[in-house]
């Protein structure tokens, strides 16, 4: 008789009794490994390795447990996966048809204790489908009715978690001021009533040693979290040495947008009336929102046939060395040429010789402009039907694919304002560009709320080229997919194949070029693209050449017949 290994799987949602001598955990395993015993008569032989995840949701298949068994089950080492209920593996009929496609792969199944099926029949999976369609609606309905909740308790100002800001501590459903934090922020606040400027408030910040918390680990801290300031002499006594962050602007316009301060809560685009105390008068609030839409309404650059010049990233790209790229212009025939140049490159004798040998980056500002635009919008579409949301149901996947279509619509009328301002912070390095997202800005551009966005989306990468040869440049993000190709390459190459062809059968080069009405040499240059390699064939058809092959230039640079030195000519344009 054949044995079949089984493997138990628990899974417990909350950690709430885990720390009982006998929990929800034991008493799964107990179940699976009597029903196991029971069926010892047909060959199953219970594994004695655990399988466990405590307090994790079954939305996902992010579990250490699970890909411990889905690797023990892809090395061969699992027959059988044997659960207490279907839920307790997945809630998520998306996630489940990735299992099933990975268990009928390695030739296992998985069986529920308390339903009657498996997966080895048809009969089973049917069955399985339509549980699982029940398990995933009751944790949409679940997670619909805590959003309802949210927002219910929010109208009434009621605090519901998150990031606390600094100025307070939470206590209950609600924010208690700490006084020593609050002055700093009162500080902040009546600097940029001052200077009416987020530039002149953070040298002013630097100035009075306004330093940032040290920031803390990805898995204490969500990932694209915004730093909370703090003045250096309202440290603990206990506190580390070591200096947190200097004050950026990026932080500073999050404290200074944030309706905490004015005593209100924010809800999506709603602000309510908060139940806790407010550190900042609202009128003092209301009045620099003011200011800061006014400055923010305001173009960068002269304006020129009625048209202003808006540098869209600014203070907001960073090199591989950490220098920031600083927007600059050249005027040339009459036209206003827009840059975005490492800082090092124009900083004269205040840069250190290191800094300058190092070089740095001239990069055209539209086309980088455009393609990160373009960039953010493909990277929320791919996420979206994946793992953009925490909770995603059908309603949001409309709405968000809505709203992201009216940005691309946007993007395309050249108006990618909106799109760019959800970028953070943007690090670019040969060969790759790292972006980080605002959550915050995401959730006003999508129009939901900031706790439904999956924090893995926030930061992402992706292939960075610029390509110069000669005055030409191209500047190319992510994957060239929407190149034009070089028609007239194309053209030469279907007519070289023919002229070949056409050799092969007989004809002559004179009588070729007689019959095209072209010279003898024209036919003899343009048959020799007959033979360039495969691989650089389907290149130039999906326009993913360099730029510098052209049919001008292979009519000038006729290439070897080898196919090696093709390919090392051409890797080096």
């Amino acid at each position: 008789m054949k044995k079949i290994r089984c493997a138990i799987y628990t899974r417990k949602s909350s950690e709430e009794g885990l720390d009982q001598q006998f929990n929800s955990l034991h008493a799964q395993r107990e179940a699976c490994a009597a029903y196991i015993s029971s069926q010892k008569h047909e060959g199953w032989v219970a594994l004695s390795e655990h399988y466990d995840d405590g307090g994790i949701s079954g939305g996902t298949l992010e579990r250490a447990g699970l890909r411990k068994l889905l690797q023990h089950v892809d090395d061969g080492l699992v027959d059988q996966i044997v659960v207490y209920k279907i839920d307790r593996l997945t809630r998520s009929l998306a996630d489940f048809a990735k299992l099933v496609d990975r268990l009928d792969a390695a030739d296992a199944s998985f069986v529920s204790v308390t339903q009657s099926f498996n997966t080895a029949t048809s009969m089973g999976r049917l069955t399985l489908n339509v549980l699982l369609s029940f398990a995933q609606f009751e944790r949409e309905v679940t997670a619909e009715r805590i959003r309802d909740k949210i927002a219910a308790s929010k109208k009434k100002g009621f605090w519901m978690g998150g990031t606390v800001p600094v100025g307070y501590e939470p206590v209950g459903r609600t924010l208690k001021i700490v006084p020593e934090e609050a002055e700093t922020v009162r500080t902040l606040f009546n600097l940029y009533l001052h200077h009416r400027s987020l530039v002149a408030v953070v040298n002013e910040a630097k100035r009075l040693k306004l330093r940032g918390k040290a920031k803390v680990g990805k898995s204490e801290k969500s990932a694209g979290e915004p730093y909370t300031l703090l003045a250096d002499v309202a440290a603990p006594a206990s506190a580390p040495s070591a200096a947190g962050p200097s004050i950026e602007r990026a932080a500073l316009h999050y404290l200074l947008t944030n309706p905490v301060y004015a005593g209100r809560i924010r809800h999506k685009q709603t602000i309510h009336e908060g139940q806790h105390p407010p550190i900042i008068d609202p009128d003092a609030w209301d009045q620099v929102q003011a200011h800061l839409k006014d400055a923010g309404s305001k173009k960068r650059g002269k304006r020129r046939g009625g048209r202003a010049t808006i540098s869209l990233l600014a203070g907001k790209l960073v090199d591989e060395m950490g220098d920031k790229l600083t927007p600059t212009h050249t005027n040339k025939n009459g036209t206003r040429h827009r840059y975005y140049i490492s800082s090092r490159l124009i900083g004269g004798a205040r840069k250190n010789e290191n800094q300058k040998k190092a070089g740095g980056w001239r990069l055209p500002a539209k086309p980088l402009e455009d393609q990160i635009a373009g960039a953010i919008l493909s990277h929320l579409r791919d996420r979206l039907p994946t793992d953009l949301l925490i909770n995603p149901t059908a309603d949001a996947f409309s709405k968000i694919g809505s709203q992201l279509d009216l940005l691309d619509a946007q993007s395309r009328t050249k108006d990618a304002s909106a799109i760019l301002f959800c970028t953070e912070q943007a690090t670019i390095s040969p060969g790759a560009i790292e972006i980080n997202l605002s959550p915050e800005a995401i959730a006003d551009a999508i129009e939901i709320s900031e706790d439904e966005l999956n924090p893995d989306v926030w930061t992402f990468e992706l292939p960075f080229q610029f390509r110069k040869r000669g005055v030409e440049t191209k500047l190319v993000i992510g994957a060239e997919t929407s190149q034009q190709v070089d028609v007239i390459l194309i053209r030469n190459i279907a007519k070289a194949h023919a002229y070949y062809d056409a050799i092969k059968s007989g004809q002559t080069f004179e009588e070729i070029a007689e019959s095209e009405c072209l010279s003898k040499r024209r036919i003899m240059q343009v048959i020799e693209l007959a033979f360039l390699a495969p691989e650089i064939v389907k290149q130039i058809l999906q326009g993913d050449q360099p730029a510098g092959l052209t049919a001008k230039w292979l009519g000038i640079n006729p290439l070897p017949s080898d196919w090696q030195a093709q390919r090392r000519i051409i890797a080096a344009l």
